[in-house]
C-alpha cells in the first residue's frame, strides 16, 4: 500500500506530501495519523530547520477530511490510537515555521491545513474554499477561528456562510498568501523562501514563532511586556553574540543553535 504521508529530510527542510492523489489528497485516519507523527519527528529533530507541507500532484493540496471514510467509519485500529494524534491544525505552538506549498484545491479541511501553517505560497491554480455548510458541517479544525482572523470579517464571513471558493489572485490580494507564481515555477519560489529562513538563526525564529503566537492572544502592552522562554534561550545564547560580530565583521554568520 502507497504511503499516505512521504517524508523527505534534506539540507534542513523536511518536505511533508500527502500522498493520496487519486482522493484529491482527501485526509484519511491514515494521513492524519501519519502527519502527526511526521511533525512530532520534525519538531524534535535537529536536522530540520524548517518544513514544507504539500499535496501529491498538481491537482490539489488537499480537499480536506475524506468524506467517503467518515461516512462509512474510521479504521478501528486508528481510531483506537485517534487520542494520540495531534492535528496540525491543533498544534498553536508548534517550534518551527511550515511552509504551506499550494497547488490546486485547497478545501474544507485541506484550506484550514494551510491556514495553521506560517506562510503559503500558491501556484496560479490554486483554489482556497471552506465549503463545510453546504455538507451539513462546519470548518471546525480552525477555520471558522482562523480565517476571520487573516482576512478582513466581513470577507472571512462571505466565504464561510455561502462555501464559495477564492482563487489565488483573490488570496494574494487579501493578504492570505504571500506569492503567487506558475504551477512551473512552484518548486522553485518554495526553496526561495527555505533558504532565507535557513539563513536566518535558527534561536531567533523559534523566538519569533513563540513570541507571535502568545502574544497575539494578548492586548499589545502586555504581549510587550510577557515573558518568552524561547526569547530568554536566544538572548542568552552564542548565537546572539555571533550574528552581530559575523555582520561587523563582514562574513556569513556560523550558527550552532545554541
Amino acid at each position: 500500500m502507497t504511503a499516505s504521508l512521504l517524508m523527505e529530510i534534506a539540507n534542513g527542510v523536511a518536505h511533508l506530501t500527502i500522498n493520496r492523489p487519486e482522493r484529491l489528497n482527501a485526509m484519511d485516519s491514515h494521513a492524519h495519523l501519519a502527519l502527526s507523527e511526521a511533525l512530532d519527528h520534525c519538531a524534535i529533530d535537529k536536522a530540520v530547520h524548517v518544513l514544507v507541507l504539500t499535496g501529491a500532484g498538481d491537482r490539489a493540496f488537499s480537499v480536506g477530511r475524506d468524506l467517503r471514510e467518515l461516512s462509512q467509519g474510521e479504521d478501528p485500529e486508528i481510531a483506537a490510537r485517534w487520542h494520540s494524534i495531534r492535528r496540525l491544525t491543533d498544534r498553536h505552538d508548534y517550534p518551527k515555521p511550515i511552509i504551506a506549498k499550494v497547488a490546486g484545491y485547497a478545501l474544507g479541511g485541506g484550506f484550514e491545513l494551510a491556514l495553521a501553517c506560517d506562510i503559503i505560497i500558491a501556484a496560479e491554480n490554486a483554489i482556497f474554499g471552506l465549503p463545510e455548510a453546504r455538507r451539513g458541517l462546519i470548518p471546525f479544525a480552525g477555520g471558522v477561528h482562523r480565517l476571520p482572523r487573516q482576512i478582513p470579517l466581513k470577507i472571512a464571513m462571505g466565504h464561510l456562510l455561502t462555501g464559495r471558493e477564492l482563487n489565488a489572485a483573490r488570496a494574494y490580494e487579501l493578504g492570505l498568501v504571500n506569492e503567487v507564481v506558475p504551477v512551473e515555477h512552484l518548486d522553485k519560489a518554495v526553496a526561495s523562501w527555505t533558504s532565507d529562513i535557513l539563513a536566518c538563526a535558527p534561536l531567533s525564529i523559534r523566538a519569533i514563532k513563540e513570541c507571535v503566537s502568545d502574544g497575539l492572544r494578548l492586548a499589545l502592552p502586555e504581549a510587550m511586556a510577557a515573558t518568552y522562554p524561547a526569547e530568554e534561550m536566544r538572548q542568552a545564547s552564542r548565537d546572539s553574540i555571533e550574528g552581530p560580530r559575523a555582520f561587523a565583521e563582514k562574513r556569513a554568520p556560523v550558527w550552532t543553535g545554541a
